[in-house]
């Protein structure tokens, strides 16, 4: 197994780093407003935590509208927090988590789908976590990775300090090539309790619900960090509440009693299990008063999936915020977001933020905020510092352009033919989908009147951009011809480590 780098080491390396070629402009047609920043937060170093869950979208909040869910953690957070209304991911899990990570497209990193060695982010990239190190910054994972199952893929081998996480893309799931999960957690359909997850690099037998697991890893990685002094990221990101839908027997029961079905009851239970480790977290943070230092965010990784269920035997369409899609769709419902910041004393309480922003925003922004210089070399980074939109919710914020893509194509498949199959460009006012719907947002935020017939201008100007970023973005697919690997890697640490040591059990 390869040895963690050390820290001295790894910064020497990443001066050293040749980033691959890449034009400077995805997501902002005028980048000259990528990076910029502004005094009063620049450099003020406080310790970050990123929430991100995966596959809740804006209708799974009652905050937002969900009368029969139950998030009061959430709820609270959300009128104390200030606000990104206009906040967008990518369609599904991988590529918001390339994206994310590395601030530019996650086609750029090589992800186009989120199995079949097109999940892996190209080991080219360099990741914020990765340069807060340099900083000073220790960087923790916990729950979901989903970036590759291959040790140079892993998160250690990526800037993370400390891992806690589930192989492949969900507990449980194994797919032909290196995308798999533990051995023991696939069985049960995916369990999601009592699994064996990779601390670091020695798998641990857990005891518990696995969101419960993740969250109990995390709080004892930030209080070590609290009690040493030491600036800090947190990366929480659950499983859940993706399929399978599996939760607590007390998360479920009072949906079951009211009738609804059993994957209902599971995912809402799996998403007010959320609220309640939500709700430790806080709880911890006020214990020791640390929300003066501490940024917490609260985002997920794509649209809405489970948009209907059964109430008493009949169909219900369930609340889904306006949206008319969700999770894997290049529509507005595909990749529009939660995303609530709480640092108190220095942002805003129940203040929106409206202007377009995105994943891809989150590096820079990261690295403003822990004066964390970012090396030359790195790969270009297409999002823009949101430390202005922080300081100043009214700050000129010019108009952009976000490009979106599904992906998922035939593997083996020539992506051309693919090319405005599940695509979208948003600006601040239009969404251009499919290469033919156009989309008035800021008169119809949720997409029901095409009126591409109207602005025949909007489409020639958007296709031309379009059809700028696809043909500078495809040689950058390096994963579209990767064979794949005759071995899952992380079944072979599981048989390797139960052999020669066993499984431990693991306890905060």
């Amino acid at each position: 197994m390869t040895a963690h780098p050390s820290r001295r080491a790894f910064a020497a390396a990443l001066l050293c780093l040749a980033a691959a070629p890449a034009p400077a402009v995805l997501l902002a047609e005028d980048s000259d407003a990528a990076g910029a920043s502004s005094g009063g937060l620049a450099g003020s170093r406080p310790n970050v935590i990123l929430v991100m869950t995966d596959d809740q979208g804006m209708g799974d909040l009652s905050c937002l509208g969900n009368e029969v869910l139950r998030t009061p953690h959430l709820d609270r957070f959300y009128q104390r927090s200030t606000r990104f209304t206009d906040f967008h991911v990518s369609p599904t899990c991988a590529p918001t988590r390339a994206a994310l990570l590395s601030g530019r497209h996650e086609f750029r990193n090589g992800v186009t789908h989120t199995i079949l060695e097109r999940e892996r982010m190209a080991l080219s990239t360099t990741t914020f976590p990765q340069v807060l190190q340099t900083a000073g910054y220790e960087t923790g994972l916990f729950g979901k990775w989903h970036l590759g199952d291959e040790d140079a893929y892993q998160p250690y081998n990526r800037g993370f300090d400390r891992v806690f996480i589930h192989g492949a893309g969900g507990i449980g799931q194994s797919f032909p090539g290196s995308c798999a999960d533990f051995p023991p957690n696939r069985e049960a359909d995916g369990k999601y309790f009592d699994n064996v997850l990779l601390s670091d690099d020695t798998l641990v037998q857990t005891e518990g619900f696995c969101t419960d697991v993740f969250f109990d890893g995390a709080l004892a990685w930030i209080e070590k960090q609290r009690a040493a002094g030491t600036p800090y990221f947190a990366l929480i990101t659950p499983n859940a509440p993706h399929g399978p839908m599996i939760a607590p027997e007390k998360y479920k029961r009072r949906f079951l009693e009211a009738g609804w079905d059993q994957n209902t009851a599971g995912r809402y239970g799996m998403i007010e299990n959320i609220d309640y480790n939500f709700g430790r977290l806080t709880e911890k943070l006020d214990e020791w008063s640390a929300w003066d230092d501490t940024l917490v965010i609260f985002m997920t990784d794509n649209g809405q999936a489970g948009r209907s269920g059964r109430l008493n035997g009949e169909p219900v369409r369930m609340h889904t915020a306006g949206f008319k899609t969700g999770k894997n769709s290049p529509y507005e419902g595909g990749t529009h977001v939660p995303c609530f910041w709480r640092w108190d004393g220095r942002l805003g309480e129940g203040v929106d933020i409206d202007a377009l922003t995105a994943h891809v925003d989150l590096f820079n922004t990261f690295c403003d905020l822990a004066g964390a210089e970012i090396p030359d070399d790195v790969q270009p980074l297409e999002g823009r510092s949101l430390l202005p939109l922080l300081e100043d919710p009214a700050a000129a914020w010019p108009d952009r352009a976000l490009f979106v893509h599904t992906g998922r194509w035939k593997k083996g498949a020539d992506p051309n033919d693919s090319k405005f199959a599940g695509c979208a460009v948003r600006t601040q006012r239009w969404r251009f989908v499919n290469n033919k719907e156009l989309y008035d947002i800021a008169a119809d935020p949720y997409e029901s009147t095409d009126v591409a017939a109207e602005h025949p201008e909007v489409i020639a100007d958007l296709r031309v951009a379009y059809d700028r970023w696809w043909d500078e973005t495809v040689p950058l697919m390096v994963n579209e011809d990767a064979p794949l690997a005759p071995q899952q890697p992380q079944a072979v640490r599981y048989e390797r480590q139960k052999a020669n040591l066993g499984i431990p059990a693991w306890t905060p």
